[in-house]
């Protein structure tokens, strides 16, 4: 029973490990910058936030007047008790980061 279950918590790390590996995007670390600025702007002056060192890449979104796209970086801050997940949309531009949109929005139960 132990070998099955050591068997299974193996490859179920294993199976975890490529998303780990997975390189950030190019533009994470404009986006953390950017998520501070945006929770001092959306709560106002002086703000004590906290924001996860976590980017999250989601897919990317299609230009509404175009055949571009828009890639789509997430990230989650903290102000007292209350949670905000925040989305950054940047120009698929490379080797640049050009903001194109964010959004704010604190999640809560209602």
């Amino acid at each position: 029973m132990k070998i099955a279950v050591l068997g299974f918590l193996a490859a179920a790390l294993l199976a975890g490990a490529p998303a780990q590996a997975q390189s950030q995007h190019r533009c994470a670390a404009p986006a953390l910058k950017q998520a501070k600025k945006l929770l001092a702007f959306h709560y106002g002056e002086p703000v004590q936030a906290d924001i996860d060192g976590k980017v999250k890449t989601l897919p990317p979104l299609r230009n509404p007047i175009g055949r571009d796209s828009y890639d789509v970086l997430e990230v989650t801050g903290y102000i007292q008790k209350a949670t905000y997940r925040m989305r950054f949309i940047y120009g698929q531009i490379p080797g640049d980061c050009l903001l194109m949109g964010q959004e704010v929005l604190e999640l809560a139960r209602l």
